[in-house]
């Protein structure tokens, strides 16, 4: 078959399907629905067509209520199986998310999502490297996903590491990411380790704001995705003890508590 009749070809099945869409309306027959695939919240527009119509900020708010639903004990019920046969054959995530890599911290349970709905980078302080900022760039600009969550938690190992100056093997450099988070703090808290929980808490906090600017910084690609209004970059600190997330910024939100000018 040459290109001129594939092309041909394809122009025709085309004509066929939007030629007797209407046709089915004038017969008095509803038109074929679209399949509604498990892990979005559209209801009448496949993953697709909704990863292409929501806005960052309705993907904010979702996330939002399904942090209520989970802190509440109310979470919907999820089908992973059906969820799963649902994404075999594609993705469209509306999300991604940096978090920590404590147990006690699985994003897709805290914000009461399911299987296909967000992209899950995990490492030990929620920072950031070359090949986290990669995975988010394929996340967003291959893949369309449109909020991007930096997730922090309260009691946080690393972060008490880095309050602690803790030396083990490859953890020592994973730590001295986190120390400018530390030193940010302001220098009027005399007790900087991590028996101060306040300390700690700012810490994790600045850590968060710190994250975020450093994707704005060394990702040309988000920063400038961002700068058109095509994806949000939020922070947030997710309670170990109460379930709940709390978010800052939306975008130009106060400096953390604490922390110097």
């Amino acid at each position: 078959m040459t290109k001129s009749e594939l092309t041909a070809g394809v122009a025709g099945i085309l004509f066929s399907v939007f030629a007797l869409a209407p046709l089915a309306h004038a017969e008095g027959k509803p038109a074929a629905a679209k399949a509604v695939k498990p892990g979005t919240f559209c209801t009448i527009q496949n993953a697709k067509a909704c990863q292409d119509a929501v806005t960052p900020a309705q993907i904010l708010s979702r996330f939002k209520g399904g942090n209520t639903r989970f802190a509440s004990g109310k979470p919907r019920h999820q089908n992973y199986l059906k969820e799963m046969k649902a994404t075999a054959d594609g993705q469209f995530p509306l999300a991604s998310v940096v978090s920590c890599i404590d147990s006690r911290a699985p994003a897709e349970i805290v914000f009461d999502q399911g299987i296909g709905d967000l992209f899950n980078a995990r490492v030990a302080g929620n920072i950031v490297n070359e090949d986290i900022l990669g995975s988010l760039e394929f996340a967003h600009k291959v893949l369309g996903a449109k909020l991007l969550v930096v997730m922090g938690h309260t009691s946080c190992g690393a972060i008490k590491g880095a309050c602690d100056d803790a030396q083990m093997g490859n953890l020592t450099g994973l730590i001295g990411k986190i120390k400018p988070a530390v030193s940010l703090v302001s220098a009027d808290i005399k007790d900087r380790s991590s028996k101060n929980y306040a300390f700690v808490e700012m810490v994790a906090e600045s850590n968060v704001r710190l994250t975020v600017e450093t994707i704005r910084e060394k990702s040309p690609i988000l920063r400038e995705m961002e700068q058109k209004g095509e994806i949000m970059i939020v922070g947030a600190m997710y309670d170990v003890k109460t379930g709940k997330v709390k978010f800052y910024d939306t975008p130009g939100a106060s400096k953390a508590p604490g922390t110097k000018s």
